[in-house]
């Protein structure tokens, strides 16, 4: 009876998942906090598909870790029972392991730096490769905001950071830069991340600066560095097949909303780092700046090595130095 029941159920969301599918929705999911600059592009998102599509597509967003972290949105969008999701390029270095360059410090000069990139036939083919062997297409991508230090003690110089118990992504890049610079890694999913500051299960944690501040991570760890070690990266992605599957009419409603709120969130996030500096301090974070020239010179002296271990293609970071 139990596995008529087990059956009669599978058959069940089988059927409901393949409804869904004709009746052209499309689950998008998120992971930034709500009110963080990915949660307001994939919102602006779903508005204006919703109001374009005039009822032939309908985009139901699901924000915050609702369908759990990054990672798991990403391996549900490649399986297809979520179609979109929508945050930072990093997170692809998990399958092409040339986007984890965007995660090591002090690559990019500055905002345009990082769209030149984006724009250059090298990343375009890295977005092919993403696409023909995963069955994830980029609709859009830009830069937005620097990714800045949270911790629970002052930090004034790369000798600070010396085993410091620090928070960082499930991205290899990332795991290695701060151990480069002197830290203890540790891995904590996002929305745990403002508790493991407060009971000192970790001692710092870094991101991009309107998330962590929509993560109330400046509450959590009230010294707040301006490292801006990353500039941080928007995108939005769908499954290739359900992309595929739309007609022509749907795709370039879809690819055109994704253009339009990503390069929102790149303007909009490039206004807003001052003002969200001043709510920090004004609730009480102590941000500073900090001479970066030393941890930029030790994040350089181990490129050789990170390329030696095959964290990306060899002479990568060096072609992206000289565009």
């Amino acid at each position: 009876m139990q596995l008529i029941r087990s059956l009669a159920l599978a058959t069940g969301l089988a059927a409901a998942a393949t409804a869904a599918w004709a009746q052209q929705t499309i689950v998008f999911g998120g992971s930034d906090a709500i009110g963080g600059t990915f949660d307001v592009q994939n919102k602006l998102f779903t508005k204006l598909v919703n109001e374009r599509a005039a009822g032939k597509l309908r985009v139901n967003f699901i924000a915050g870790e609702q369908l759990g972290p990054d990672m798991q949105v990403i391996e549900q969008m490649m399986q297809s029972s979520v179609q979109m999701y929508g945050d930072v390029l990093d997170w692809y270095a998990n399958f092409n392991k040339d986007f984890a360059v965007f995660g090591w410090g002090f690559t990019f000069r500055d905002a345009d730096h990082v769209q030149k990139f984006i724009d250059s036939d090298i990343y375009k083919t890295m977005a092919e490769q993403l696409r023909e062997k995963q069955g994830i297409r980029i609709l859009a991508a830009s830069t937005t905001q620097p990714r800045v230090l949270f911790s629970r003690k002052a930090v004034q110089s790369l000798a600070d950071l010396k085993d410091v118990k620090m928070r960082v992504p499930e991205i290899k890049t990332y795991l290695a830069l701060w151990e480069t610079l002197g830290t203890r890694p540790s891995r904590l999913a996002w929305a745990e991340v403002p508790l493991g500051l407060r009971t000192g299960v970790v001692e710092a944690a870094e991101g991009p600066i309107a998330s962590a501040y929509a993560a109330k991570m400046h509450e959590a760890a009230k010294f707040v560095t301006r490292t801006d070690h990353i500039l941080s990266t928007a995108h939005i992605t769908i499954n290739e097949k359900y992309f595929t599957a739309l007609s022509p009419d749907l795709q370039k409603i879809v690819a055109d909303a994704a253009r339009e709120a990503v390069l929102a969130t790149r303007e909009s996030a490039s206004k807003e780092v001052d003002d969200i500096v001043a709510k920090m301090r004004k609730e009480g974070a102590t941000v500073s700046s900090i001479d970066t020239k030393a941890i930029n010179e030790r994040a350089r002296e181990a490129v050789a090595k990170m390329e030696a271990e095959g964290l990306w293609s060899a002479g990568l970071w060096q072609k992206i130095q000289g565009m």
